[in-house]
């Protein structure tokens, strides 16, 4: 009951002194603002980041050229080696174990056209038909394409939406014609709409049979990327290592000698970039946080002035039986209250700010309790960490100096 009233005793003396209190909310809004819009910023980076690398799954693994690469010596000395081939995914069924599935793919950007509707810079993959066993591929109409259409070189492509949506507007693309790079192939399937992220369309693709891919457009893109699923994720390091066993004596790689060829995980490429990334976060969350200490120094200088202004107050308290920790919580609440309303006003503007910012850069995000929860904990702190000081200083003036002070 105490509390209460001391509670409503801050609340009226902050109602009193609006100009005051709204200078000093500010400081903590645009404080608060600023690290939730960064937090949810980054939160909706590493949400976007994660949900495009899901479409691997936990067994998958992917066992390319490169691998994963973080420096530019370690770039150029990956570019002196072979391109991987088809041949080595048979090779891997018969020799792995732990391993399911095994797919190839490769890739580039072309052209599609219907009639005079074209769309360019498409993502144009050739995979074999298990492709869609292996990663998170799913079909929206019709069908993917089958492993005896792969094996007898079909024209049959599998589209996005995207691609439905631009160049048959209004129509059933199904069995309808496509031009790939002016080849004719006939449609026979939709894929999900998965949606865009950092600009980039992921809906805005077509997938063909690989060997027709090799027949029709080989000469653009020879490298092939395998694609692995493990038989459980218990045995996903085995399946790596018996894969890393086959592919380096295959490509007569010396004992001594490093792999030349890349495999990684979703996981794997998850930690290269947090790790990549962690000291930009620092950094951001570091700059943002200068604000809520001028936010925090100007709680506390408000303060300050208050305790000076209301000394005689103080004075009158005490003198009919008002304690010092009652004076000292009396000052803590108004601080703690300014803190926490200017916190919850700049939360709501960070995670509308945050939402901006992810949405310029064509990322889904939803608001993150983390951010919410961090807000309103930076908030409360800052509020008592700089109005200590201002409520033990209240706290200590002797009743017969307070009620003498003019």
């Amino acid at each position: 009951m105490i509390i209460w009233e001391i509670f409503k005793m801050a609340i009226n003396a902050l109602r009193i002194n609006k100009l005051r209190t709204s200078l000093t909310l500010l400081g903590i809004i645009i404080g608060v603002s600023s690290v939730i819009t960064i937090v949810s910023a980054l939160e909706g980076l590493s949400q976007s980041i994660e949900g495009e690398l899901a479409v691997l799954g936990p067994t998958t693994f992917i066992v390319d050229r490169f691998g994963l690469i973080t420096g530019h010596d370690a770039f150029m000395e990956a570019l002196k080696r072979k391109p991987l081939k088809y041949e080595y995914v048979k090779a891997i069924e018969d020799g792995c174990t732990d391993c399911e599935k095994v797919a190839a793919m490769t890739y580039d950007e072309g052209e599609v056209k219907n009639g005079n509707r074209k769309l360019k810079h498409v993502f144009i993959g050739g995979a074999t038909a298990n492709i869609i066993n292996i990663v998170d591929m799913q079909v929206d109409q019709g069908r993917f394409y089958y492993p005896e259409e792969d094996q007898t070189r079909n024209r049959v492509a599998f589209i996005g939406p995207t691609i439905a949506e631009e160049l048959y507007p209004g129509l059933d693309p199904i069995g309808k014609e496509l031009k790939v790079n002016n080849i004719k192939y006939q449609i026979i399937g939709i894929a999900k709409k998965k949606g865009s992220s950092f600009n980039e369309n992921h809906d805005k693709i077509v997938y063909v049979p690989y060997f027709s891919y090799k027949r029709d457009f080989g000469g653009q893109r020879d490298n092939v990327e395998i694609y692995v699923k493990a038989v459980s994720l218990d045995r996903m390091n085995e399946a790596m290592d018996e894969t890393r066993v086959i592919l380096r004596g295959i490509r007569k790689v010396p004992y001594k000698k490093d792999d030349d060829f890349g495999i990684f995980t979703a996981e794997a490429i998850m930690a290269i970039i947090n790790d990549v990334t962690k000291y930009i976060r620092f950094g951001l969350v570091g700059i943002s946080s200068i604000a809520l200490v001028v936010g925090g120094i100007i709680i506390m200088n408000i303060m300050m002035v208050s305790v000076t202004e209301r000394t005689r107050e103080i004075g009158i308290r005490k003198s009919i039986g008002a304690k010092r920790k009652n004076i000292l919580m009396q000052f803590l609440f108004e601080s703690l209250v300014l803190s926490l309303t200017g916190g919850i006003i700049g939360i709501a503007i960070g995670v509308v700010l945050g939402d901006v910012l992810i949405h310029l850069i064509k990322m889904n995000m939803t608001p993150s309790v983390f951010a919410i929860v961090t807000g309103l904990i930076i908030s409360s702190g800052v509020g008592l960490f700089f109005g200590i000081y201002p409520a033990m200083k209240a706290a200590r003036l002797q009743p017969v100096k307070a009620l003498s002070f003019e």
